[in-house]
């Protein structure tokens, strides 16, 4: 059995990513933990698509409904396309002339030894999924925000995780709890789950403790993780607290609700 973990960082890796067991979810367009007030679970189809391609079928576009341009042609009403008369705009010559400077030159602009160079941090473009644009925030100044675990080539187990800067939700979890150390900050893995198949086998353990490895080579201390208590395994990737003692973690917040989870690295 040959496992490979694969840090989520381009389209590549994002295509690796296990469907979700319970089809409302998607671990692919998911951002409940990036957006504390209105982020979600659900499977959002358009999140997969390009950029360029969201939103098609409305509005006046390519994908827009036959015959809407006829109808609107049918107001007799209707204002002339094309811009308003303006009395006061420059006739089309004076539009057209060159306007010259004669205070400017030709040459380049002068550059500046000590003016801060332009950033160019890698990423997956503009073009990319939403969700691949949020795991790919922190490349460049932390690394991934996702790894897949591979068995025999075929993914089998997902692991979100990272800065708690990268989570709001996750720093409102803790804010409920003042006894938590606020000094150095934990990383956070926010989700981890197994495709049904793979279950019963270890592989969600080998990736956290993959994860956590990782983290403390970036140099964190310490890792929580969020548990969600009594849910169904399908509904919910934060699995229940027994998974994460399991994994070596302390129980740092007992609650019925909003446990806390914490591994000191």
């Amino acid at each position: 059995m040959a496992q490979r973990i694969l840090d989520v960082t381009d389209l590549d890796g994002f295509a690796r990513i296990p469907a979700c067991a319970d089809p409302r979810f998607d671990h692919r367009t998911c951002d409940y933990w990036e957006d504390e007030a209105r982020g979600s679970k659900a499977h959002r189809a358009s999140w997969l698509a390009p950029a360029g391609e969201r939103g098609a079928g409305s509005g006046s576009g390519p994908g827009a409904a036959p015959g809407h341009a006829a109808r609107a042609a049918d107001n007799p009403f209707a204002p002339t396309p094309g811009p308003a008369f303006n009395p006061f705009a420059p006739a089309s010559s004076e539009r057209s002339r060159v306007r010259v400077d004669p205070f400017g030159g030709d040459d380049e602009p002068i550059d500046n030894p000590f003016a801060p160079k332009p950033v160019v941090r890698p990423g997956p473009g503009a073009e990319a999924p939403r969700k691949l644009q949020l795991l790919a925030r922190g490349l460049g100044l932390f690394g991934s925000y996702a790894s897949v675990l591979e068995v025999d080539g075929e993914p089998v187990a997902w692991c979100q995780f990272g800065p708690l800067s990268a989570y709001p939700r996750a720093q409102r979890v803790r804010d409920l709890y003042r006894r938590l150390p606020a000094s150095p900050l934990p990383a956070v893995i926010t989700c981890i789950a197994t495709t049904p198949e793979a279950r019963g086998r270890g592989l969600a353990r080998d990736l956290v403790a993959a994860v956590t490895r990782d983290l403390a080579a970036r140099g964190f201390s310490a890792v929580e993780a969020y548990p969600d208590p009594g849910a169904d395994p399908d509904a919910t990737s934060a699995a229940n607290p027994g998974f994460w003692l399991a994994c070596g973690f302390d129980l740092a917040i007992d609650d019925p609700r909003f446990p806390v989870v914490r591994l000191e690295l």
